[in-house]
């Protein structure tokens, strides 16, 4: 059986310098999901306390929840937080106004994010941006441009690079424990979202699932391998599958992603990737979900406990706490991964392979 890292106590101690106020703008799925996740780091050690939050609907602003989504399913109702001790209003820049936030999650819909953490920024607060950025690459340059001026960090929330399976496979490629990689496949389906349904209906706002739920995997293949010299995508907004064509890389690299299954349909996160001397694969449904095959034999790979939103949070506050000038993920990141997405549209709406560079 094969052991992964786990969140050490020195990582725990270094972010128990001193309280870290904390401001959500938009209490949809993924603000409720940032909340829970700032209580977990409080309760695991990490200094922090929930301070105001913001949401357009005051309905969203009685501290209880039964968000649904991929990876929230139960539907049940959860208390999220006491508004008789947390400061609650409908403006977001109340949040960014308030002298006790100094870490700021913006969880609001895609095409609110640029002016949202511009404000947030010049407002003197971190940020922990939603993905994606943005649709326009030149939105995401400017907003780097504001966060450099500030001297805050705007880290997009890259949850997969915090998800533990996916940060031991991350490890695992760079420290070269199996040999090199031969191939790497990634998957990620599912049914339209239900929740903000106006919102993920409207390609022009959301970018469809190629924006919204491929750029996980875009961004993690960027992650592992680099930049690609060029791209040939199939399919469409709501369904992608693409190979990334890495002259001294890989010769096989493949993710898809896409929203058009049926109702009901269960959300799949998946990948295998081909080591020389071993095969690992990660499927979310699974128990364990990361198995190895090496010297004729499966074994599982035991995990970390929590999930990539508790990583990307916990790593966010150590970056406040340590007074770091940049955090782990960065916009100019951000926006190269905007700019693949993009010659991805393009190569499957063409039909022809887009070079990347």
């Amino acid at each position: 059986m094969t052991r992964a890292g786990t969140e050490s106590t020195s990582t725990v101690a270094s972010a128990k310098h001193r309280e870290i106020g904390v401001g959500v703008v938009g209490l949809g799925l993924m603000g409720r999901v940032h909340v829970e996740a700032y209580a977990a780091a409080a309760r695991d050690g990490h200094a922090c306390r929930l301070v105001a939050v913001s949401d357009r609907d005051p309905k969203n602003l009685s501290g209880r929840s039964s968000a649904r989504g991929n990876l929230h399913e139960d539907g049940t109702t959860r208390r999220l937080f006491d508004p008789s001790v947390v400061r609650t209003g409908v403006d977001a820049h109340d949040v960014f106004a308030h002298p006790d936030v100094e870490l700021v999650s913006i969880c609001t819909p895609t095409d609110t994010h640029v002016a949202l953490a511009t404000a947030a920024l010049r407002a003197g607060k971190h940020v922990l941006l939603e993905k994606p950025v943005s649709l326009d690459p030149l939105e995401i340059d400017a907003l780097a441009r504001v966060a450099a001026e500030s001297g805050r960090f705007c880290m997009p929330a890259m949850c997969m690079r915090f998800w533990p399976g996916w940060s031991w496979l991350a490890e695992a490629v760079r420290d070269g424990r199996y040999g090199r990689v031969t191939s790497a496949v990634f998957q990620r389906d599912g049914s339209r979202p239900t929740w903000g349904a106006c919102f993920y209906a409207d390609p022009r706002r959301s970018g469809g699932a190629l924006f919204d739920l491929h750029v996980h995997d875009v961004d993690f293949v960027r992650h592992l391998f680099g930049e690609p010299e060029s791209v040939e995508s199939t399919g469409s907004l709501d369904h992608v599958t693409t190979l990334y064509r890495y002259p001294s890389g890989p010769a096989h690299v493949v993710a898809e992603g896409g929203w058009d299954h049926a109702p009901g349909f269960p959300f799949r996160m998946r990948y295998v990737v081909v080591f020389e001397r071993a095969t690992a694969e990660f499927d979310l449904r699974r128990d364990p979900p990361l198995e190895i095959a090496r010297g004729g034999k499966l074994e599982p790979v035991v995990l970390g406990a929590g999930s990539g939103y508790d990583g990307e949070i916990r790593h966010a506050l150590e970056c406040v706490a340590e007074a770091r000038p940049e955090a782990g993920v960065t916009l100019a990141e951000a926006a190269a991964v905007t700019r693949l997405l993009i010659r991805e549209r393009e190569s499957f709406t063409r039909g022809i392979d887009r070079r990347v560079r």
